[in-house]
């Protein structure tokens, strides 16, 4: 399955990148109005500089109000201060919406993706939807609280000085903008032919050092066939290639700068001339143009930084597609049902059950038919591929059957809550999952709180407590990563016990005791089994099936046959078959079937 099919379907109405992140924004739309605001108020500030330098230039120029130049410097002082509170508030509110939009997102993504169906996890694969939730949703806050940051600022800033220009001088104002797609896109033409030489140099480089790291490893050959004069002179070419387009790239640099400044100096020269046309004429005063310049010079800035950092803001956004699909995507499984009764007998019914994986033409169940009675343990005997872990997975509701139903107290499985469901139908598999806390924690995993006594009885019928209390640390142990701190047996047993502390109705065991001797497996078999409640058990051990109520047999997916194990042995049908040849000692479906990848799965 490739990506795009992992991905499944997207909630209806999906959006371009900008639109969801101004939704992933909208609550924290207070906050932003506010640094907005103090943005705006910031931006208009730090436009006092220019304006009171040019009136300090009339002063000089006029002596006419000696009491203008320090009026200045005082507005000039209040509004520069005002203009640095404001950005500071201006930063510290608006890093602190981003860094709650990015706890936000990542809480939202990981949620998102622990409602998918179980085929999703093993379509996008462990390692990439982990890389999704952490690295790529951090990687999109950075950029979007740092670029992103400078980026407003800039366009506040450029708006605010452009509003500034056309109110000091409106033709000036307009010879600027005219001019402007010029001086900035000469540079960038000469910036991006600059640039592909540098990525030429670099794969020049590159293309030697190839050289230099084949010599060395077969040096004991260069050596045998006494050619070590040729390797140095073709790494000598190599590098002649590299000096010459090194000399490009220094030249194309030197012109990138040179046509940059050039552009700049050429519309200064312009306005500068427009200007002082202006000023002969008395439309404006000398202040009015020194004051236009300087607002000039800071707009052409702006604009430079919003043509750099926009590029960088929009890949950031580009990048988060994979991100907001998570959050989109829409779970292909069957909606869950209502009914969760206060008591539940546990009186399984399979009734011509057929399932085949998607794109697979065979089934891999063929109309199994069974009924578990309440208290009653069917041993599910097959070898391997026969089908026993599937439908075990089905009776998780971990899938759908392709047709026919499966039973729970009379009652189709789809009708009962989800929650309610796997509450009352536990599952115990051979390499059990543990989790890196102590063992009393991985006990009473998903149940809450539990006391130590509530989880020392389930460990002891899970025949879990004597090693358990051996420990130094006791049921405070911590498990390790996958439970890697205990040995097969002793994580069978915990798992046995987390699902004996829930008290389930229904158990399904798939072959959980491979790694205890026969004695422990019988004993907890018989614990199991306690208290009426059902149990399937698919296992491929002869002395678990002997012991077993009833042993159904499966044979590429079809029940071949059924009925207590020692009226199958007198028959000496297919059972008897499976013992004395020995397949029953194998293991059971290997990882691949132990979880099918359904549609609708979950």
């Amino acid at each position: 399955m490739g990506p795009a099919a992992a991905m499944g379907p997207v909630a209806a109405g999906a959006m371009g990148p900008g639109r969801r992140f101004l939704r992933l924004l909208r609550p924290e739309r207070r906050r932003c109005v506010a640094a907005a605001v103090l943005l705006v108020i910031s931006a208009l500030a730090e436009m006092a500089a220019p304006y009171y330098t040019g009136r300090v230039t009339d002063w000089i120029s006029g002596e006419d109000d000696p009491a203008a130049f320090a009026r200045a410097i005082r507005a000039m002082v209040l509004l520069a201060l005002g203009s640095a509170v404001a950005e500071f508030v201006c930063d510290l509110l608006y890093n602190g919406t981003a860094n709650r939009v990015h706890w936000r997102l990542q809480g939202d993504v990981f949620a998102a993706v622990l409602r998918q169906e179980l085929g999703f996890f093993r379509a996008a694969g462990a390692g990439d939807i982990s890389s999704r939730v952490t690295r790529d949703t951090e990687a999109l806050s950075e950029a979007l609280s740092e670029k992103l940051s400078l980026l407003l600022w800039y366009l506040a800033r450029g708006v605010c000085l452009y509003g500034a220009m056309a109110c000091a001088c409106p033709q000036l104002a307009l010879v600027a903008a005219l001019a402007l797609p010029v001086v900035v896109m000469l540079p960038k033409l000469s910036g991006g032919f600059h640039q592909s030489l540098a990525r030429q140099v670099q794969e020049s480089l590159a293309r030697a050092n190839e050289v230099a790291l084949e010599t060395f490893q077969a040096m004991a050959t260069v050596r045998s066939f006494a050619n070590e004069d040729w390797a140095a002179e073709c790494y000598r070419r190599r590098l002649r290639d590299t000096y010459q387009l090194h000399k490009l790239e220094a030249a194309a640099y030197a012109a990138s700068r040179w046509i940059s400044s050039l552009s700049g100096l050429a519309l200064r020269v312009a306005i500068l001339y427009c200007g002082g046309q202006l000023v002969t004429e008395g439309h404006i005063t000398t202040g009015d143009l020194v004051t236009f310049v300087l607002y000039e010079m800071q707009f052409t800035q702006a604009v430079e930084v919003l043509l750099s950092y926009y590029p960088s803001v929009k890949k950031a956004m580009g990048s988060s597609e994979k991100i907001f699909e998570y959050l989109e995507r829409e779970p292909q499984m069957a909606p869950s049902g209502m009914l969760a009764p206060s008591s539940l007998q546990g009186h399984l019914q399979l009734q011509d059950v057929w399932f085949s994986y998607p794109g697979c033409d065979e089934p891999v169940l063929k109309g199994v038919s069974l009924e578990l009675q309440p208290g009653e343990v069917l041993a599910l005997v097959g070898p391997s591929g026969s089908g026993k872990s599937t439908l075990a997975s089905l009776l998780q509701r971990f899938g759908e059957p392709t047709s026919g139903h499966l039973l729970l107290d009379g009652r189709d499985l789809r009708d009962y809550e989800l929650r309610y469901l796997r509450a009352q139908v536990a599952a115990v598999k051979q390499e059990p999952t543990l989790f890196a806390r102590s063992l009393h924690d991985n006990i009473a995993y998903g149940l809450g709180c539990r006391s130590r006594a509530e989880v020392e009885a389930a460990a002891r019928r899970a025949n879990a407590h004597g090693f358990i209390t051996r420990l130094r640390r006791g049921y405070d142990t911590d498990a390790g990563e996958m439970g890697g701190q205990l040995s097969g047996g002793q994580r069978q047993a915990v798992a046995i016990a987390r699902a004996l502390v829930r008290d389930p109705r229904v158990l399904i065991l798939d072959d959980p005791t491979s790694a205890l001797d026969v004695e422990s497996q019988l004993k907890v078999q018989r614990e199991l089994a306690a208290g009426g409640r059902t149990v399937l058990l698919a296992t491929a051990r002869a002395a678990l099936a002997a012991a077993a109520d009833r042993v159904a047999v499966l044979e590429r997916g079809c029940l071949a046959e059924q009925g207590p194990p020692e009226r199958l042995l007198r028959r000496r049908g297919r059972y008897w078959s499976l013992l004395q040849a020995g397949d029953a000692g194998d293991p059971p479906d290997p990882p691949a079937t132990q979880d099918p990848a359904l549609a609708g799965a979950q």
